[in-house]
């Protein structure tokens, strides 16, 4: 997958991949008289020869006659080489037309082209029942799979005042370390609820690796697999082809009103619910200036607004009124918090916008903007805050697929639209 993005990123897009259908195929196979496509870097180009068949027969010249359509490119574009707009899609043609690929339409799996080796399993603090799952689950791991195993410091301290035979977990020192899990981690297994999902994937900041959510908060709608199967679940996981979500990331970047351009930012921050900017303590209403790439969008007076993504729709964006999406849609849920005009509603924009949200200079009061909850940053008159779609999304394992697993959420979760049926025993139409 990862070097898929970067050939889609970098225009080095296979010719082949561009044909979505039998027809295609034929046309491809015959006379270049007839037809000639081709590709090129940034877009894709479709020209084709057509001969009109219908001619009049009585006609030489009608016969022969020959009805050109018009050739065309579609292109994408990058904002420059620190740009963070990137191309997903691959556009196909048959005889000129366009179509999309069926990328969304369909259930994604993972299958191992070699045994995992090493695991990083990552737990809630402070549970007993996760703990005494954690000691069982390390300790299966690695006498029956004989896998590597990965805890956090904390982790390994509670293991080895556990049992001394528990010194062959490994952890790190220090956090520069962390930035190299993703180049031994196989899979991470998380042990708690989605706090426990958004945690794991706070740790990388680039590739992320299949991550397993076990069922253990009080409310997860990213955690489908139940901790009393562990064992099962593990071993359908580790043996393959497992359905995965693929969870999309914000890429989250505050310039400051000193900054000479749009790259002089802080460290950048990624989500996986989402990003708000809010009034804090301030009795005066937010007042955010929006734009969606180089179009303004609104000013938002009230409490403030949420960026979610699509898997942070059931989260603070649900609470303030947003739409539920399905986490493998790719957009932005543009959610006002407590507007102060009633005709202020949610939107969803496309994925590949960047959405800057500005604090302006005749601000009463400054904005706090807060990550996934975390790192609350202090946006001044002048400052500005840049989302986009991060190129790395958050792939965690499906009990079943992605769609089911969704829908089950919803319905457990939330009892979404739980209601008592409708007696059968009311009037019915003929009796009217």
């Amino acid at each position: 997958m990862a070097e898929q993005f970067s050939a889609e990123k970098n225009g080095d897009i296979d010719c082949e991949r561009v044909k979505n259908s039998d027809n295609q195929s034929m046309l491809q196979n015959e006379s270049n008289e007839y037809s000639e496509t081709g590709c090129m870097k940034h877009g894709i180009w479709s020209h084709e020869v057509l001969r009109d068949r219908e001619s009049d027969s009585n006609s030489n010249a009608d016969r022969n006659k020959i009805m050109r359509k018009a050739s065309f490119k579609l292109s994408w574009w990058c904002n420059g080489e620190n740009g963070d707009q990137h191309k997903h899609d691959i556009v196909s043609f048959e005889r000129g037309n366009i179509t999309t690929a069926e990328r969304s339409s369909k259930q994604i799996s993972l299958k191992w082209e070699s045994d995992p080796q090493t695991v990083l399993i990552l737990t809630k603090p402070n549970s007993v029942s996760v703990r005494i799952l954690c000691v069982q689950m390390v300790r299966w791991l690695r006498e029956r799979k004989k896998l590597n195993v990965y805890v956090e410091p904390r982790v390994k301290v509670e293991l080895v005042a556990e049992s001394s035979n528990f010194s062959y977990v490994q952890t790190w020192k220090d956090d520069s370390e962390i930035s190299h899990l993703h180049m031994k981690v196989d899979l991470v297994i998380t042990l708690g609820g989605d706090g426990t999902v958004l945690w794991a994937a706070s740790m990388f900041k680039g590739p992320v690796p299949p991550i397993v959510p076990f069922s253990l908060g009080s409310l997860g709608f990213m955690t489908p697999f139940h901790s009393e199967h562990f064992k099962d679940c593990l071993d359908s996981v580790l043996r393959g082809p497992i359905s995965i979500t693929l969870r999309h990331r914000l890429l989250c970047r505050v310039v400051r009103d000193a900054a000479k351009n749009e790259y002089e930012t802080e460290e950048p921050f990624l989500v996986l619910n989402e990003v708000t900017i809010d009034r804090g303590i301030s009795s005066y209403l937010t007042n955010l200036e929006c734009y969606c790439d180089n179009s303004f969008v609104t000013c938002v007076q009230g409490d403030g607004l949420i960026l979610s993504t699509t898997s942070g729709s059931t989260a603070y964006s649900l609470a303030a009124g947003g739409s539920m999406v399905h986490p493998q849609v790719p957009g932005i849920l543009f959610t006002p918090i407590c507007p102060h005009s009633l005709s202020f509603r949610p939107l969803i924009l496309p994925e590949h916008v960047t959405v800057r949200i500005m604090v302006p200079f005749n601000s009463r009061s400054p904005a706090w903007a807060s990550f996934d909850g975390k790192d609350r940053k202090l946006l001044a008159a002048g400052d500005a805050l840049l989302c986009s779609m991060a190129p790395w999304p958050v792939p965690t394992a499906c009990q079943v697929d992605s769609t089911n697993d969704f829908l089950r959420s919803i319905h457990d979760g939330l009892h979404w639209n739980l209601r008592k049926t409708q007696s059968f025993d009311g009037p019915r139409d003929r009796d009217l």
